[in-house]
């Protein structure tokens, strides 16, 4: 054969080979479980190019100039999309993949049946609302996640706040539509996200966050050239004075025509088909079977015996009791454990945090066998936020290693966060809780990129109160007042089950769970009223983390009673961590499969680290030791 004949045939073989693999793989069923995978990434985040941007893929910029489509059209997409991926997800036959590829199918079957489980109460959300709404949700992305490391992430930044427009007109035909299926939001929304817009335009283009934040960033871009980031400037001056603010403006007057319609009442119970979504959420977010009744009883009982634990230690502190709220409050109010309300109380804050979690990153070797390669960083909650933002949260890191994650804390007002709190804040949202789970799940080897990137809600913040409840028993927190701290903090979350299900299925308002937060947690009113307007506004979330929590500690629990000796910290460590997020049925069954093989392994090593059991520490009054 002609060498000319040769080539020819290999490349027309090279060609069909080609078409074979990429014809299924792009519009049919691919070959194989893994392509699968990878289309189904692929074509989610085509269609999401802001979470492409906050993944940080490594050289992945070509979507960094456009915004989510958020028009009820495309959330119609969506879900058609989702029952699409379940069904060709279910024609792979599982009975001869390995452990780990079978798991790699329960857990991507488990989200996207979820999700469309979901399709059935499309609209049903609240796309604006105080605490996680759009018109923050934006600004905050462009602020915290959008790239400026040189001219092109500057020239996408511009071509990003030119989208403005579009997107809130997106949002605005989502509200009327709601609107006409009788999905109103609560009035207080409304009146919170108002106060929110109006402020965030009440300032000249060259003073808002989105214009400051560009000025500083693109100050430190080596090669821009100041008479490029002048024009840069002054073209970002003007797309926010005639694209940001009258999208901004058109938000508001509709919102201010329909806030006399808005409803009176708080919990979905009041929708249409309310009691199904909530029932839906609930098992969304916990990963769990458990009714809404379930949880509230289960709140209740959590919060009479941590109440219990508070008690012990404030009457070994010669601290009078009886009322746990006035207590509470006292302490909270004492002016040795606030900072100044300044800028510079507020700078020593971040700094006490940052030392918190590097005192925290040198205590780790004893408790893990892996660890995250990811920088973590303490920032302020920006401004514009801080009147509705939570407390704290953490935004994880670029894949690529270009942007940090980050753990914020909210400044509002320093009288919020006595001292004697940010320990177990700060182990919660840094290390070893959220940046330390969330970090090892990006940096995993051998799964297909969803494992590494794929949220369920109880496992991961079932992580972070665990990583507090881990710390408490390793003796982060030596002082009485930081461990009461701790004790506080899961108090808060076992009261979450109450509020969130008293507030969707026992029809409470939202001032009868205001009263409750405050009566039986020590939080000030104004704290306790973010979070139930949180819990109004994302219903179900709030109840994830206590569920999720107690399932690892019966999990860990359960692994000692079983291993005795044998039993080992890390290995437990490393079998939750290095799995990626995941239901908490799935997890159980990963954590049986290693406890049998740990049964059937050698005799244990002497230097095994022990979990003390069982499984929480001693009674409270044996902690703290000084007076």
């Amino acid at each position: 054969m002609r060498p000319r004949t040769l080539l020819g045939s290999l490349a027309a073989a090279v060609v069909l080979a080609l078409a074979l693999f990429i014809v299924p793989t792009v519009w049919f069923r691919p070959w194989s479980i893994d392509h699968f995978y990878a289309r189904v990434f692929i074509e989610f985040g085509l269609r999401h190019p802001m979470v492409l941007t906050s993944i940080g893929l490594p050289g992945v910029h070509f979507e960094d100039d456009r915004l989510d489509d958020l028009s009820p059209a495309a959330e119609e997409r969506e879900a058609a999309w989702v029952k699409r991926q379940v069904k060709v997800l279910r024609g792979y036959d599982r009975g001869n993949m390995m452990p780990s590829a079978r798991t790699s199918a329960e857990v991507l079957d488990w989200y996207l049946s979820d999700q469309e489980e979901g399709t059935r109460f499309l609209h049903m959300d609240y796309p604006v609302n105080p605490t996680f709404g759009v018109q923050s949700v934006l600004p905050d992305f462009m602020i915290g996640t959008h790239p400026l490391h040189d001219g092109g992430d500057a020239e996408r930044y511009l071509s990003r706040i030119r989208r403005f427009g579009v997107a809130f007109d997106q949002i605005l035909e989502g509200l009327r539509l709601r609107e006409q299926r009788g999905f109103l939001p609560p009035r207080f929304v409304v009146t919170r996200v108002l106060e929110q817009t109006r402020a965030f335009i009440a300032v000249p283009p060259e003073r808002n966050a989105l214009y400051t934040h560009f000025e500083s960033q693109t100050a430190q871009i080596r090669g821009l050239g100041e008479e490029r980031r002048a024009r840069m400037l002054r073209r970002l001056a003007e797309e926010i004075r005639t694209v940001v603010y009258p999208a901004y403006g058109r938000l508001n007057a509709y919102l201010a025509d329909f806030e006399p319609r808005a409803r009176t009442t708080d919990g979905l119970w009041a929708l249409p088909n309310g009691d199904a979504y909530y029932a839906h959420l609930l098992r969304s977010h916990t990963t769990s079977e458990m009714s809404a009744d379930e949880i509230h009883a289960l709140g209740l009982k959590e919060v009479a015996r941590i109440q219990v634990g508070m008690r012990a230690i404030l009457a070994h502190q010669r601290i009078d009791a009886r009322d746990l709220h006035a207590a509470l409050e006292r302490l909270e109010r004492d002016p040795r454990f606030l900072y100044a309300n300044s800028d510079s109380g507020r700078a020593r804050m971040l700094a006490d945090y940052q030392a918190i979690l590097h005192d925290a990153d040198l205590r780790l070797d004893s408790l893990f066998d892996v660890r995250p390669k990811a920088r973590l960083e303490v920032r302020a909650v920006p401004a514009f936020r801080q009147a509705t933002a939570p407390g704290a949260y953490y935004e994880p890191g670029a894949l690529d290693g270009s942007r940090p994650g980050v753990f914020y804390a909210n400044l509002r007002d320093s009288a919020e966060t006595p001292r004697w709190t940010m320990r177990t804040l700060a182990y919660h949202e840094g290390i070893p809780g959220h940046h330390f789970q969330l970090s090892i799940a990006q940096e995993l080897k051998g799964l297909p990129m969803f494992r590494r990137l794929i949220p369920f809600t109880a496992y991961q913040e079932g992580w972070g109160l665990y990583a507090e409840q881990l710390a408490l028993e390793r003796g982060f927190e030596p002082d009485p007042l930081d461990q009461l701290g701790a004790l506080e903090a899961e108090l808060f979350r076992a009261a979450r089950l109450v509020v969130d299900t008293g507030i969707h299925r026992k029809r409470w308002t939202r001032e009868q769970a205001i009263e409750y937060l405050v009566r039986n947690t020590g939080l000030p009113e104004s704290e306790a009223t973010t979070e139930v307007e949180r819990y109004i506004v994302v219903p179900g979330q709030a109840c994830a983390y206590k569920v999720g929590e107690l399932e690892i500690l019966a999990l860990r629990q359960r692994a000692m009673e079983r291993l005795g000796s044998r039993f080992d910290l890390k290995r437990f460590h490393h079998v939750v961590l290095t799995n990626g997020a995941l239901p908490l049925t799935i997890l159980e069954r990963l954590v049986e499969d290693w406890i049998a093989g740990e049964e059937r392994a050698a005799p244990p090593r002497a230097d095994r680290v022990s979990a003390p059991g069982p499984g929480r520490l001693p009674p409270a009054p044996t902690w703290g030791g000084r007076s």
